[in-house]
């Protein structure tokens, strides 16, 4: 098909993470792109650069820092940051307000937010029930949940304590979860 169907405004396009992104690669770095492709095609070429740009603009945290951002540049078989350690639920969490951290609508059209104060709150209590329970680093919690808020607590939760964290929807059927959760 050729006839492009929606494009987005030039307002909503400059309102994007991408955008702001792209503005703070400019400011930061000076470097500029005239257009998504160009854009694209400097992340593959350079995919160290374009690497260390997120680590950066996401002002990621390590707990041991990396070495090198890009080892072995083949895929498979690249490694990213090696070195470093980081807690993918704490940076989740890193903010305590009252923006909305999710958005979920139900299958009956209900509409359920969280802040990232309650989704905070909410995964401080989960964890500290996991943590009575014994679950601790490197262990494995799996949750037989569907694709709700209460499912992304528990992922947290699970994660900051370094757990490993696999889930499937009621929908998956029971060879699908007896697969999934097999694999951890």
């Amino acid at each position: 098909m050729s006839t492009i169907l929606w494009q987005p405004s030039a307002e909503r396009i400059a309102a994007t993470r991408l955008a702001a992104w792209q503005r703070w690669l400019a400011r930061e770095r000076s470097l500029a792109f005239d257009s998504y492709a160009e854009l694209h095609a400097w992340s593959v070429s350079e995919r160290a650069d374009f690497w260390q740009s997120l680590w950066d603009y996401f002002d990621i945290k390590s707990h041991t820092p990396y070495t090198t951002v890009l080892t072995n540049d083949q895929m498979p078989g690249a490694h990213w940051f090696d070195g470093a350690t980081l807690n993918f639920a704490e940076h989740l969490l890193r903010h305590q307000d009252d923006r909305l951290a999710l958005v979920s609508y139900l299958e009956s059209g209900e509409r359920r937010t969280l802040t990232y104060a309650e989704l905070l709150t909410q995964v401080s209590h989960v964890a500290a029930y996991f943590r009575a329970q014994g679950i601790e680093a490197g262990d494995r919690v799996a949750g037989f949940m569907p694709n709700v808020l209460e499912t992304v607590v528990a992922m947290l939760a699970a994660t900051s304590l370094g757990a490993t964290w696999s889930s499937c929807s009621p929908d998956f059927g029971l060879q699908g979860v007896l697969d999934r959760f097999g694999q951890i």
